[in-house]
């Protein structure tokens, strides 16, 4: 008997929002979204861990090759913690490997937050999915094994104290990218004496994307075909925090098929853009140097197409 043949993968191109549920790998996310569009080609903009719910933006088509721009952008976070108790993986998934008491003040946390706000050094936790010697450090603490890790350097923009009450406290967060959250909870605990470790964590903001605009797969898959892709913004909302770049119809025709030009009567600082032709249409991602020309970065393959029409 032969089995029905599955319909050939969509050309579709958009971003979609979505709010990952708990207990869920990003990728499994992503390969369930993709599955919903029947999309020939899918990424996400940098992982959330299992644990983690919140915004995690799904690119599609031709708006995967601008995915990298939002792995540098601000994260926000709300973040809950448990004082008390240490795991090996600084969160609620790992083993506990210490508990101590809790007998601290409201003032003397507000206190801690403090020391973290700025730029700080943060250690990289074990498990994570950073490589040494081509391998991730998490594969190193499954098997017992703990390697010296170099502090790096991130920024906290913002960490405000939500709730606190007796040896539970949520918070805020806007960091830049490469912080661990993880690793954050963990040292406030450690700065309050008692140690501490994540209990759960959302995050509801990335560069200029909020968790507001972002849909469950659980709706998603509820949606018939059309009102589903009415939910995915276009591949240029990834630049939003990019200012814009006009060009008339030739410098377009000749910026799509990737030459450098000069943009009319402007006057645009060196620097990244998101660049449109006159009538509207995203060329792309282009870049501009002292002396105002303007160079492809990254184009949008349909403006290709449609340019050399």
């Amino acid at each position: 008997m032969n089995r029905p043949s599955k319909p050939p993968r969509r050309r579709i191109d958009g971003v979609l929002l979505l709010d990952k549920p708990a207990g869920m790998t990003s990728n499994a996310a992503l390969q369930k979204a993709k599955r919903l569009f029947n999309a020939a080609k899918a990424g996400h903009t940098g992982t959330l861990d299992p644990m983690a719910t919140g915004l995690l933006p799904i690119c599609l088509g031709e708006a995967t090759k601008f995915a990298g721009e939002l792995l540098a952008a601000d994260k926000h976070y709300a973040a809950a913690v448990r004082l008390g108790v240490r795991t090996d993986t600084a969160d609620a998934e790992g083993r506990i490997i210490e508990t101590r008491p809790v007998a601290v003040t409201r003032e003397q946390v507000e206190a801690a937050l403090a020391r973290f706000r700025g730029d700080i050094l943060q250690v990289p936790p074990m498990h994570s999915a950073l490589k040494r010697d081509g391998k991730p450090l998490y594969e190193y603490a499954r098997q017992g094994i703990e390697l010296e890790r170099t502090p790096r350097a991130v920024s906290i923009h913002a960490l405000d104290l939500r709730t606190f009450a007796e040896d539970r406290l949520e918070f805020d967060v806007s960091c830049s990218k490469g912080t661990y959250i993880r690793t954050l909870a963990q040292d406030i605990g450690e700065v309050l004496g008692c140690g501490g470790h994540l209990t759960a964590l959302r995050r509801t903001r990335i560069g200029n994307l909020d968790l507001e605009s972002a849909v469950t797969l659980d709706a998603l898959e509820a949606l018939p075909a059309a009102p589903r892709d009415a939910l995915l913004q276009p591949a240029d909302a990834l630049l939003a925090g990019l200012p814009m770049l006009g060009l008339d119809e030739a410098a377009a025709r000749r910026f799509s098929h990737g030459q450098t030009v000069v943009p009319a009567g402007q006057g645009s600082p060196a620097g990244q853009w998101r660049v449109y032709a006159a009538d509207g249409r995203f060329l792309g991602l282009g870049r501009t140097d002292a002396d105002g020309r303007v160079a492809p970065v990254r184009l949008v393959a349909t403006t290709i197409e449609q340019a050399g029409s």
